[in-house]
């Protein structure tokens, strides 16, 4: 008698992506590049509290290098360097969104804590959108 395999879900297209998403700070990276759209170095610092200057550039770097974002130099005085996601980028920062919304049932509502400066520090977070 043959297995039904219907609800069978095969995890070999994750092969890579998991590598890169699964680092640390990946998603809090491409999540705040996400809210500002575009963001220079020292502003994900800020945002990304807690994150060494290696880290975030070694991390940058690996995101650059997978196509996840787009590093833009100017050639001005001094040096400006600004962060922005690819289209891979913006589609897997909407492919979390449904994590969160799960993780958010499992907690009822929460209190911001977050270091992004975008959201009320103590606002209660009732859903995502």
């Amino acid at each position: 008698m043959a297995k039904d395999t219907s609800d069978v879900i095969c995890l070999c297209p994750l092969e890579g992506v998991i590598d890169i998403i699964s680092k640390k700070w990946s998603l809090l990276i491409i999540n705040e590049i996400g809210n500002h759209g575009r963001i220079r170095y020292n502003g994900l610092m800020k945002e990304l509290q807690g994150i060494s200057p290696k880290a975030l550039a070694d991390m940058l770097k690996e995101l650059n290098k997978n196509n996840i974002v787009v590093r833009e130099a100017f050639n001005e005085i001094p040096p400006r360097v600004d962060y922005t996601l690819t289209k891979d980028g913006i589609d897997l920062r909407q492919a979390i969104i449904p994590i969160l919304q799960w993780a958010l049932s499992k907690k009822g509502t929460v209190v911001a804590h977050c270091s992004c400066s975008m959201v009320e520090k103590g606002k209660r977070i009732e859903r995502i959108r």
